[in-house]
This record gives structure tokens, C-alpha cells and sequence, in this order.
């Protein structure tokens, strides 16, 4: 996987800044983070860059995405030396600085900060006294590093949605369901059953799909992977027809799916990841879905977002649609 040229970045980050300044209300001595979303500037010496450092950081900020149809990167990397690191490239909205000196630091650790040079920066700053405290750090936190830019991302996401939400499918939400949900406004209902509802941007480049639906809450088992995959599959072969007679939606098996528990907001939450294919055609790509139980421990509620995109990258797509799932609020909890 290839690296962003240095001058070829920054002609890219005087366009963005050009445009931040446009719609920005911040003054200019506090801008808005520039840069496209998953992109981050690792700044490091050039020996640490081409030794065991920068292996470990490319292996980890450049993995395949797990559950897509084609490899994409988890982050894509731009490297610049310390002494190119100035200017306009610190106001990017995710940067990796990387510090090896014996004289100031006995061990590796990492610091973090936000806002650090602009608004909705996150700033990572790694420390060593050598390339080998260095890697040994990388190989045992790097998952960890990676993440917190992930998460960063995220919340950039969630931000925006707060402030620009389609209101069809909130409401839809509120009514059906109990809940609210802020999707990108692009999203409009299309169709509604009991207890099921698809929203979609009906876009011919990058298709989002949005479905939720319940079932009764019978048994614990109701949140493992098997039984999550054949309710699904049982939801989607009713209400998500194929463009073919006889053709539907359905998970596909085959390659693999990926479900982790998390907590959200002090609640339980079955996350699963996996491809989905339309059976009696030839369409398919990636979904997520959130499983989670409502307020009053009868129903589990799930929330999905699968993507369109043939010949396309999904990544971000399929990220976005991921963050709007974490916008789930039940209105029984809230009051």
C-alpha cells in the first residue's frame, strides 16, 4: 500500500483549507481540522520510517477492513519527516507524531489531544528513547492507536448528524419504534410494516441502506451470532425482495461474519459485521447491524446499515451509515 507523496498532500490540504475557511465561522486564529475522514499524518524520522517502527505502524493503520467484498485500508497514511512537518499540514484532522530520544524518555508511552493546532483534531504523540522501546510499544498498543482514530472519526460523523439528520426516518423511528435515530439526511423512508422499516438515498453511486426492526425477547441466546444471522435472515426474506421474482436478501455465509458485544449507554449491544448477498441475483456488499434490548426487556431492536457500491470503495460508506447506529437513543430511557 503506497503513501501520500508529501507535495502532492499539501496541494490537496490547500484546496480543503480553502474551502474550511469558506463555510467556517471560526476565526482564523483557530481553524477547522482540514483533511479527508481516515486519513492521518504520521511524522517521524525518515530512519525510524523505514525501519521495524514504520513497519509496525504501516501493518496496523493500513490493514484491510474486515467484512468488505475487496480490500480497502483502515486509514490512509500520509508520512512527512519533522522538519516537513509545519505549516498547513498541522492543521490536519488526525496526526501521528513520533519522538525517539535516550536523553528525554527511559520508556515508550503515548500522549493524547484534541484541538491541538484546530477544532476536531486528534493528536497522537508517541515517545521512546529508541527504535527498539519504540516497536516493542507498537506490537503490544498499536490496535490501541488505531483505534482511537477510529473512534475519532466517528465522532466527527456523529457531530455532523447531529446537525443534519433526515427527518423521515426520525420520526418514522420515534412512532414505530420509541426510539430516535439521526441518518444522513439523504436517507428517506421507502417502506414500513409492523415492527420493519427501510430507509434508503436510492443513490445510483453509493447506495445507503438503512433497516430496523423487533422480535420478542425469549432467551438469552436471542444476542448470539447464529440466532442474530437466522432472524435476520428470516426478516430480510419477507420485507427485502430482489429486483427477480422470487429473489431476496440474505447474509452471506461463505466468507465469514464478524459480531462483538459492546456496552451502549450501560446496555448490552450485539454488534454484527458481514457481507450480504441477494439470492436469485447478483447483488451484494457490506452490512452492520446493532442488536440491542429495548427498555422494557419484551422486544430486541435491531438497527441495520448495508451498502451498495459496485466497483466502488465502501468503506467510508459503510462507516458512516456505522456512526449513525451509535445516534440510537429509546425515549423510555431518556425520561
Amino acid at each position: 500500500m503506497k503513501t501520500c507523496s508529501f507535495w502532492s498532500f499539501c496541494l490537496l490540504l490547500c484546496v480543503g483549507l480553502s474551502a474550511c475557511d469558506r463555510v467556517s465561522s471560526l476565526s482564523t486564529s483557530f481553524r477547522k481540522a482540514t483533511g479527508w475522514p481516515y486519513e492521518v499524518v504520521v511524522v517521524m524520522a525518515d530512519k525510524a520510517w523505514q525501519g521495524e517502527p514504520g513497519e509496525q505502524l504501516r501493518q496496523r493503520l493500513q490493514a484491510s477492513l474486515p467484512s468488505l467484498p475487496q480490500a480497502e485500508p483502515t486509514m490512509r497514511v500520509t508520512y512527512v519527516t519533522p522538519e516537513q512537518f509545519g505549516g498547513l499540514l498541522k492543521y490536519t484532522r488526525n496526526i501521528l507524531r513520533i519522538s525517539l530520544d535516550a536523553q528525554r524518555f527511559t520508556k515508550a508511552g503515548c500522549q493524547t489531544a484534541t484541538n491541538e493546532w484546530a477544532k476536531g483534531q486528534c493528536v497522537l504523540s508517541l515517545y521512546a528513547p529508541d527504535e527498539a522501546a519504540l516497536t516493542a510499544y507498537l506490537r503490544q498498543h498499536g490496535e490501541e492507536l488505531v483505534g482511537q482514530f477510529l473512534r475519532a472519526e466517528r465522532e466527527r460523523w456523529i457531530e455532523a448528524l447531529s446537525e443534519h439528520f433526515s427527518s423521515s426516518v426520525y420520526r418514522s423511528m420515534r412512532d414505530r419504534f420509541g426510539c430516535t435515530l439521526q441518518v444522513p439526511e439523504q436517507l428517506v423512508v421507502g417502506k414500513e410494516a409492523d415492527q420493519f422499516l427501510w430507509a434508503s438515498n436510492q443513490s445510483s453511486r453509493g447506495r445507503m441502506d438503512l433497516l430496523a426492526y423487533t422480535f420478542p425477547y425469549t432467551t438469552p441466546e436471542a444476542f448470539s451470532e447464529s440466532y442474530l444471522v437466522a432472524m435476520r435472515d428470516s426478516v430480510l426474506k419477507r420485507q427485502v425482495p430482489g429486483s427477480f421474482p422470487g429473489s431476496y436478501m440474505q447474509t452471506e455465509r461463505r466468507f465469514g461474519l464478524h459480531y462483538e458485544p459492546i456496552q451502549r449507554q450501560g446496555a448490552y449491544c450485539g454488534v454484527l459485521r458481514g457481507l450480504w448477498r441477494v439470492e436469485g441475483d447478483m447483488m451484494g456488499g457490506p452490512f452492520v447491524s446493532h442488536a440491542q434490548l429495548d427498555p422494557s426487556g419484551q422486544r430486541v431492536l435491531v438497527v441495520e446499515g448495508f451498502v451498495y457500491a459496485p466497483e466502488s470503495n465502501k468503506a467510508n460508506l459503510i462507516r458512516r451509515l456505522e456512526a449513525a447506529l451509535y445516534t440510537l437513543r429509546f425515549q423510555q430511557a431518556e425520561e
